[in-house]
């Protein structure tokens, strides 16, 4: 008998914990609504304190970038969010500036992510660079820059850890 007590036990954690009763994540574990655009700061120059500003669906996220050659902005939006096309704007204004040094809007629709669950997410992603402007379509030069950064996160010098765009 405790033996079936402890296997009830177990069981109903791991419902709980996974949110469903299968063992796959559910019910969206790392499933959310939003756009993010992966910054490739090459040709920009110094952009130190520089400030960003991602607009999409009538809300914006601001901040301050981060100092690296690679930076990744995210924009988070409600769960309900309508995945028809819209605009997506990023800007990037330099500290003390009064004109941003990046205006860029791409016209995106979103792409739903399910959660293994029958749940999910509607969400993309974009990048930027100078070049090629703001776009779905991720050029081979962010996705370089992008392991690079992974590979310096992850060296034994630094002790640090990544997470993934």
């Amino acid at each position: 008998m405790t033996r079936l007590r402890v296997l009830v036990c177990v069981s109903a954690l791991f419902a709980g914990v996974s949110a469903c009763a299968s063992p796959r994540p559910c019910a969206g574990v790392g499933v959310e609504s939003g756009v993010g655009v992966m910054f490739l700061r090459e040709g920009y120059g110094d952009l130190a304190d520089a400030s960003y500003e991602l607009c999409a669906r009538g809300r914006c996220a601001k901040g301050e970038l981060r100092q690296e050659d690679l930076t990744r902005v995210h924009l988070g939006l409600p769960d309900d969010v309508d995945p028809d096309g819209g605009t997506v704007r990023f800007r990037v204004t330099r500290k003390g500036g009064t004109s941003p040094v990046i205006d860029a809007s791409a016209d995106v629709r979103l792409t739903r992510q399910s959660d293994g669950c029958g749940g999910g997410a509607y969400n993309r992603g974009l990048a930027f660079t100078k070049k090629g402007g703001l776009t779905t379509k991720i050029p081979r030069s962010v996705t370089a820059a992008w392991r690079e950064q992974v590979r310096e996160l992850r060296s034994p010098s630094t002790g640090a850890t990544t997470e993934s765009p």
